[in-house]
């Protein structure tokens, strides 16, 4: 889901008053909250009088209380926040297994429910406590249809808590705000509004992966999806690919002439013709001026010209910019934005208006710069001079352009986020400059029966390009001063020979262009659009920020316009998104837009089934089918033949013969283990590994993808299999509850001498232990203090660590003084998904807790002191 906050800044902020809720801003600075108090506002007291702070129920978000008035009332201020949306709508659950559902039925049969969005953080009894005998309410969310949404969903949760509101009593508040500052935030409590329902509305408003992935080996993607916004913006790089291909270059003449304007200087002329393309027309125009020895003024001309200044900065600009300029991508420019606007130093970055209000404060902002190290001069100047209203652009009703709204420093800010900081104030303070003024010189010459033209430019007066020097007017000559019927002396005439050139992959900001200009999107969905196409290897971001697409895109879009090219064009999203706008303006029935546009996709998917063949034709031309993919590596347990390894993502094992596909734990490296076979279906075991200093098991292609056992899920290795007896099993290998996270096990990696390793089956804890033992083995013994599994370690007796001349010990890993000394316990190095996050990350020495391992006692820890495994835990 869509996370509208960085840090702690709520999405959705509301106060309590008496116990009521109201709204504060909270800026997260370098990690720590820090409550920002605007002045007094008439009615409205928000100078905190005893204000307390403590975490909410969640663990998450921060309660702060204090005293204050409101409505002219002594009341007790409560302000909290959400992490984003509260709630989600997704299918029921019986229609979430993509392998398990006819797809079509999602258009009209598979009934939807609204859940939370993120069931650990218990954000909905989170806000039912905090919101209960509550008598109003103030939303402070972003202000556009997003956070129109999640102000509803926030209702929705605290309305049936409150107190109930007395006959005609307003109880709910909406404040609406552009920027985290003194001066917004107290405009806005003085002209507190209502949500729009409308908006909320208008938000809201997986067949073709599964075909291919189990025909095609070498498809480099691990989804292949569709999507009315990702398709078309694929389109567009694909449409600029196809022209690049088919570009025939074609051979052109040009007629150079070269002047003497003074002893020490010549003056290079344009053709008037500008180009021909046929050679024998082109020679002849070189014969007829060869020969001429003078070039003759026909005309002069001055101008003075200008410049304009910038339109105010939306967000579609900065991300432009920020590709074409600063070298970032669309979606880490706009994270980098938000977290420059929570931290108050810029207005609201989503916005599309390019207009400032005639009531805006433009002198404000403007005094902030007066003292930056950087522009301080130019801005005096400004402020004594006075500045230059804006230009007027569009103004699309939401919110302000993107504007400063304090000083910073690159010390302060570092790396990008300066960087971007940089050009926003610089894009502010050139608005308000004035135009760039300069002088353009002409002089039109005849050489015989051609004509030719020279052009220079002189400065006047620099106005916004100080502040923005790379938009500043090219330094050239100045041209001499002459008059009609002036002659120059000729000193070259040539005729140069090029080639038309193909047109250039798009880049990130000409895409940006397109989407904007075709309506594919909005200012914040852009950049994840443009992400998605990158990341499921659509196309690859080259040099200059320039997106060429792959061959797994190409035939995408290819196979698109061979059966339905509406799914290409930005028609069908362009139309939708109209349609949204007018829900939005209360100008169109929510439920008659939704019918509607789920019918004509419903259309559209049947259709496109019915002709998969057409896609399924060009795919066989560009990637290779399973069973022709991969090498050989270990036997299927059905047919015994050889299945083949595909490391291709998602990397899998498949079986010609039997034409089944057996999907891999992904993100490590696979290889045959030992030619064992499980005892429950005879297929060889793999071995997955992420690297010699992480973790690794075997596991059955077979019971991975169809687990034997009820308490098994799928993608389970022999780590966490339950069987009873088999050598591999958890039941055999597993010694004691893992003290980094709750409910893994420590299992015994059989494979990893003499370098061995115990590592969790949940988390990516692993310990290395008993270095150059030749057998370590899991005893049927258990630890009589923890009752954790013991371990049976053998050493050669030259290189024993054990006293005396011992080479064999059992004990407990725990508990035993001996094993202390010979274990060390680290997070591994896995980028699995199994091994993230998680309370395994925890770097901590908590007790460990959990159900015991199955066929093992309960692994309880010593209540009197830490076990050895904790003391290594780093």
């Amino acid at each position: 889901m869509c996370c509208r906050t960085t840090g702690v800044n709520a999405a959705s902020q509301y106060y309590h008053c008496r116990m009521r809720l109201w709204p504060q801003p909270v800026w997260a600075r370098t990690g720590t909250p820090k409550t920002y108090m605007p002045r007094s506002q008439p009615g409205h007291s928000l100078a905190p009088g005893n204000m307390s702070s403590h975490k909410g129920l969640n663990g998450t978000c921060s309660v702060h209380e204090y005293s204050g008035t409101f409505a002219g009332q002594a009341v007790r201020f409560k302000m909290t926040s959400v992490c984003g949306h509260v709630m989600t709508l997704d299918f029921l659950g019986k229609y979430n297994k993509w392998d398990k559902v006819d797809p079509a039925e999602l258009f009209s049969q598979a009934p939807t429910e609204k859940k939370e969005a993120n069931p650990k953080l218990n954000m909905v009894k989170f806000l039912q406590v905090e919101g209960k005998g509550c008598d109003y309410i103030v939303l402070w969310l972003d202000c556009d249809k997003e956070g129109e949404n999640i102000c509803f969903e926030v209702l929705d949760v605290v309305l049936p808590v409150m107190n109930p509101a007395h006959s005609g009593e307003k109880t709910v508040f909406r404040a609406r705000f552009s920027s985290i500052t003194d001066t917004d935030i107290c405009a806005a409590m003085a002209r507190l509004g209502e949500p729009d329902h409308n908006e909320a509305l208008s938000v809201d408003a997986r067949f073709q992966t599964k075909y291919f992935q189990g025909k095609y080996g070498n498809l480099d993607s691990s989804l292949i999806s569709f999507g009315p916004c990702q398709t078309p913006t694929l389109g567009f790089c694909v449409e600029r690919h196809d022209k690049i291909q088919s570009f025939k270059p074609e051979t052109y003449w040009v007629l150079q002439a070269k002047v003497n304007a003074d002893k020490d200087r010549s003056l290079l002329l344009d053709w008037d013709r500008v180009r021909v393309f046929d050679r024998e027309i082109a020679q002849m125009f070189l014969n007829m001026t060869k020969l001429e020895k003078e070039a003759q003024v026909e005309a002069t001309s001055r101008k003075e010209k200008a410049k304009q200044r910038p339109l105010a900065l939306n967000t579609v600009e900065m991300l432009r910019v920020a590709s074409s300029s600063l070298g970032m991508g669309p979606q880490h420019a706009m994270q980098t934005a938000e977290r420059l606007y929570t931290q108050g130093y810029i207005s609201y970055p989503r916005t599309e208006t390019t207009h400032y209000p005639e009531n805006f404060d433009l002198k404000g902002p403007l005094r902030q710069q007066a003292n930056h190290p950087y522009w301080a001069d130019t801005v005096k100047r400004l402020l004594a001079e006075g500045i230059n209203r804006p230009r007027k652009g569009h103004d699309a009703g939401d919110h302000p352009p993107i504007t400063p709204m304090r000083s910073a420093t690159e010390a302060e800010l570092g790396g990008e986020a300066w960087r971007l900081y940089e050009y926003i104030t610089r894009h502010f303070i050139a608005t308000v400059s004035y135009d760039c003024k300069y002088l353009q010189s002409t002089i039109a010459f005849r050489i015989g029966p051609e004509h030719f033209t020279c052009t220079g430019k002189t400065v006047i007066s620099p106005g916004f390009t100080e502040i923005m020097p790379w938009q500043s007017v090219p330094l050239e000559e100045s041209l001499p001063t002459c008059q009609r019927g002036d002659t120059f002396p000729v000193s070259e005439i040539k005729l140069l020979e090029k080639q038309t050139s193909p047109p250039d992959y798009l880049t990130e900001a000409e895409l940006i262009t397109l989407m904007e200009k075709h309506g594919i999107g909005t200012d914040a969905s852009i950049p994840v659009h443009i992400n998605n196409i990158c990341q499921r290897n659509y196309v690859t971001v080259e040099s200059g920020r320039r997106l060429k697409p792959t061959n797994l895109g190409i035939v995408l879009v290819h196979g698109y316009y061979k059966i339905d090219a509406e799914l290409v064009l930005p028609t069908i999203r362009s139309a939708v998104e109209k349609q949204l706008n007018l829900i939005a303006q209360g100008k169109a029935d929510y439920r008659q837009v939704l019918g509607h546009t789920l019918d004509v996709f419903k259309r559209k998917f049947h259709y496109f089934v019915d002709s998969i063949a057409g896609m399924d034709e060009l795919m066989e031309v560009s990637f290779s089918p399973l069973a022709a993919t991969g090498k050989p590596l270990s036997r299927c347990g059905k047919c015994h033949r050889f299945m083949k390894y595909i490391q291709a993502k998602p990397s899998r094992l498949h079986c010609s013969h039997c034409d089944e596909t057996y999907t891999l734990p992904q993100n490590g490296t696979i290889k045959l283990y030992k030619e064992l076979r499980c005892p429950l279906d005879d297929f060889e075991l793999v071995l997955w590994s992420s690297g010699s200093r992480g973790k690794s098991y075997p596991l059955c292609p077979y019971c991975s993808n169809h687990p034997p056992f009820r308490d098994m899920k799928k993608g389970m290795g022999c780590n966490e299999c339950t069987h009873p007896t088999c050598q591999h099993s958890l039941s055999m290998l597993g010694i004691g509850q893992c003290v980094g996270c709750e409910g893994g096990v420590l299992v015994l990696d059989p494979t990893s001498g003499p370098k061995w390793k115990v590592a969790c089956n949940k988390c990516n804890v692993v310990a290395h232990c008993f270095e150059n033992a030749y057998r370590v083995r899991v005893s049927a013994d258990t630890c009589s203090t923890c009752e954790a599994a013991l371990l049976a370690v053998d050493f050669n007796k030259a290189k024993s660590p054990l006293p005396g001349d011992e080479t064999q010990h059992t004990g407990c890993v725990f508990c035993d003084p001996i094993f202390q000394e010979l274990v060390e316990l680290k997070h591994a190095a896995s980028c699995h998904p199994m091994h993230r996050g998680g309370p395994g990350r925890r770097q901590g020495r908590g007790r460990a807790r959990g159900r015991r391992p199955p066929g093992k006692p309960n692994a309880r820890r010593p209540k009197d002191k830490m076990s050895a495994l904790a003391a290594y835990f780093v």
